[in-house]
């Protein structure tokens, strides 16, 4: 397919090539020559602010030929049962430009902004424009994308979309690698006096028999989780905190050989990626040094990475990350709500507006989280199941990548996570 556009820009072509090419695999090329564009026979539309002749025409807005960042005038109504914004004139094929609005939610536009930002200086979901509009439960961007295949197909029926199958990515998160074992002698006694203070003599049984090797570390679940991947023929991906111990970065000392082996032998089986340390966004040489550690341990380059805390500052965190030669992400996601931070269900090449251009990190964007549905929306396992699976079928839809975080404390039926053990398997089944 050709497309025509009086002016291509970085921003339109990184869009189109993720909307055609990584979304609908659908081969085209661009063009600003009005007469090639005219003399040729095949399927054609165009992008601009009138239609050339009687090809698909597509009303172009101004944000996608702009080099600036600035507030943008976004006003959300409905096409097609979907959430719509940046609307056009009634010649266009759709009264939205689906290529702008796509470009401004997965770029996170908003969020080089000025913003409101949470106690651990992260971006609000609530400040959002898909949460205040009521979206942020759709991959909208694929939905968008699947709308412009439907007209396509009606005006060039011989169009060839390339098979692009859903997939599920489950990912886990390694905060706390033990829950008792491996802590040393000065956390191992504030805990028991904390017990001890607190009265939580079950508790106090359970370290101790621990520490006696007389049972296993309730966190230790990494066998389970092997079997359980396995059971289900995923590829899952392990981010392991490395960190020096701080007041948010509490796993234990990378000295300890309990630690290190469990990271060896994952990785035997498993792909490894840093947890890049909460510290690390304020002392930057941090993170080198935790990519080193967790290089030397697993006997490779770590090229995969997700923020602790999720922790992502536009366009600093990625920037950080790539001069690391970090190539791929998975931090693209909100802490407090379920949904689609960037709107969309597949993976993508961070774009980053203040350099204007397509970078080489490749974004991985998850929409749910174990932490989200138990600390921020109290919601019990056997509730679990009624906010995981509505999201599940929204990327089925589309056949886009469902990636989820869990973590291996999440799965010990300890204390807070009583009862979800169960919880995690019901995702796997209805995920995979």
């Amino acid at each position: 397919m050709l497309i025509y556009t009086p002016k291509i820009t970085s921003r339109l072509r990184f869009i189109f090539e993720l909307i055609f090419d990584d979304i609908l695999g659908l081969d085209f090329n661009i063009t600003d020559d009005l007469e090639e564009f005219i003399q040729f026979n095949d399927a054609k539309i165009s992008y601009c602010q009138e239609q050339v002749y009687d090809e698909p025409f597509f009303y172009a807005t101004t944000l996608l030929f702009e080099n600036e960042i600035k507030e943008q005038e976004v006003s959300v109504f409905e096409c097609e049962g979907a959430k719509c914004f940046f609307s056009t004139n009634q010649s266009s094929t759709f009264p939205f430009d689906p290529f702008a609005a796509s470009f401004y939610l997965v770029t996170r536009y908003e969020e080089y902004l000025p913003q409101i930002r949470d106690q651990y200086d992260r971006f609000f979901a609530k400040e959002g424009i898909a949460f205040k509009n009521g979206f942020l439960d759709k991959p909208i961007v694929n939905i968008w994308a699947q709308m412009l295949k439907k007209r396509l197909l009606e005006s060039y029926t011989d169009l060839k979309f390339a098979d692009r199958p859903y997939k599920f990515i489950p990912t886990i998160d390694v905060d706390y690698t033990f829950a008792f074992l491996e802590k040393g002698v000065m956390r191992t006694l504030g805990s028991y006096a904390k017990s001890i203070m607190d009265l939580d003599f079950n508790d106090l049984k359970e370290r101790t028999k621990v520490l006696l090797h007389k049972k296993q570390d309730p966190y230790d679940t990494f066998d389970y989780l092997l079997e359980l991947h396995q059971k289900y023929e995923l590829d899952p991906v392990y981010f392991f905190l490395v960190a020096d111990y701080d007041v948010n970065d509490k796993n234990i000392s990378i000295h300890s050989r309990k630690f290190r082996n469990i990271i060896k032998s994952m990785a035997d089986y498993v792909k490894v990626g840093i947890h890049p340390s909460f510290a690390s966004n304020y002392q930057h040489h941090k993170l080198q040094k935790e990519l080193n550690r967790l290089s030397t341990i697993i006997k490779r380059d770590v090229t995969t990475s997700r923020q602790h805390f999720l922790k992502i500052t536009f366009p600093d965190t990625y920037r950080r990350l790539m001069d690391l030669d970090i190539i791929e992400d998975y931090s693209l996601g909100y802490a407090t709500d379920p949904g689609f931070r960037a709107s969309i269900c597949t993976p993508f090449y961070y774009y980053d507006l203040d350099i204007e251009g397509k970078t080489n990190l490749k974004l991985f964007p998850f929409c749910l989280m174990d932490a989200t549905l138990k600390y921020y929306m109290n919601v019990r396992p056997n509730e679990a199941v009624d906010h995981f699976k509505p999201l599940i079928e929204e990327v089925k839809k589309v056949n886009g990548t469902f990636i989820t975080i869990w973590h291996n404390d999440a799965l010990s039926e300890h204390k807070v996570w009583s009862g979800w053990k169960c919880v995690y398997e019901e995702l796997l089944k209805a995920a995979a």
